[in-house]
């Protein structure tokens, strides 16, 4: 169990930015800044000052800064872990419905420039008025990953002519169903989040969310138990929420509100990424679960006695005789 964090002069706890300049000066030789933050850190005894033989002056930790950011890195790692459990269990039920499932993919999307814009208001995710991204005009959506015209040329159609703009979309786990039907593909995105402060930050950037919907038919957060409710997400997403089973992990998947389905066909460039992307292998250990019944055939991994247990091929009159 990592320790808390300890405390500068004033009772302020340590911050990211006092964290952070913890780990560049233990990552470097130690160039002093001379700024508030040195001086925060200097007083709380977390830093102090050494002179070279040639006079310079640099700073190094203490052992109580070596402790505070060993402290930080564990807890780092346990939210880490325990993000990464989360989003195994969730890429593990989408698979149990028969899904193909891809974790860590990085995605275009084109979301309305209103909600990139400084200050949009939270609430913007709410508004289910427009169609992303198949109403955005074009030829085809290769022709709006092609740099713009020269000046003075013939315009090409792109996002910024629907007032849109592409932005890069990384869902925690997105899945697809194996149809051989385009419009029955309905593929999910879903996010995880394990930690309330995490899904705050997340609900005052609608572009985010937004970028999602562009990518799937439905779109859902999937919460820790206890770090948020159902009304906190806006109505266009569904909310799961995950209960711990005890032993470190995640046991049962409880839904609080179903996602809205809309009709959605994949784009080329979501084709072509998960093309080169790999899915999650299958929670089976076996991969051809059907073979497992010649275990139990007599002779089974010897040729000569599945020849012999084969039945005789039929002969004609000519041949018996």
């Amino acid at each position: 169990m990592a320790d808390p964090l300890p405390l500068l002069p004033d009772g302020r706890p340590l911050g990211p930015a006092h964290l952070r300049r913890l780990r560049e000066l233990w990552r470097s030789a130690g160039w002093p800044h001379q700024d508030p933050l040195e001086l925060d850190l200097l007083l709380a005894g977390l830093l102090e000052p050494q002179t070279d033989a040639a006079g310079r002056q640099t700073l190094r930790l203490t052992p109580a800064g070596l402790q505070a950011l060993a402290g930080h890195h564990q807890r780092h790692r346990r939210a880490r872990d325990g993000h990464e459990g989360l989003v195994a269990r969730v890429a593990q039920e989408q698979q149990r419905q028969g899904r193909l499932v891809w974790r860590g993919l990085s995605l275009r999307a084109a979301v309305p420039q209103a909600l990139l814009a400084p200050g949009a208001p939270a609430v913007a995710a709410r508004d289910d008025t427009w169609d992303p991204p198949a109403s955005i005009p074009g030829p085809d959506l290769l022709s709006l990953l092609q740099p713009e015209a020269p000046a003075g040329g013939p315009a090409r159609p792109g996002a910024s002519a629907a007032g849109l703009r592409w932005v890069m979309a990384m869902p925690d786990v997105y899945s697809i169903r194996p149809s051989s039907r385009e419009d029955q593909v309905l593929p999910v995105a879903l996010e995880i989040k394990v930690r309330r402060a995490d899904l705050l930050s997340d609900l005052k950037r609608p572009a985010k969310g937004e970028a999602y919907r562009a990518m799937a038919s439905e779109c859902w957060y999937v919460l820790h138990a206890g770090i948020g409710q159902a009304h906190e997400v806006p109505d266009v997403f569904g909310v799961m929420v995950a209960h711990p089973d005890g032993q470190g992990g995640y046991g049962r998947l409880e839904v609080l509100r179903p996602a809205p389905r809309r009709p959605f066909q994949v784009p080329l460039a979501i084709w072509l990424a998960l093309a080169r992307a790999t899915p999650e292998p299958a929670a089976d250990a076996l991969a051809q679960p059907g073979l497992a019944a010649l275990d139990d055939l007599p002779g089974h991994g010897d040729a000569d006695s599945l020849l012999d247990a084969a039945p005789a091929p039929p002969t004609s009159p000519d041949t018996a005789a």
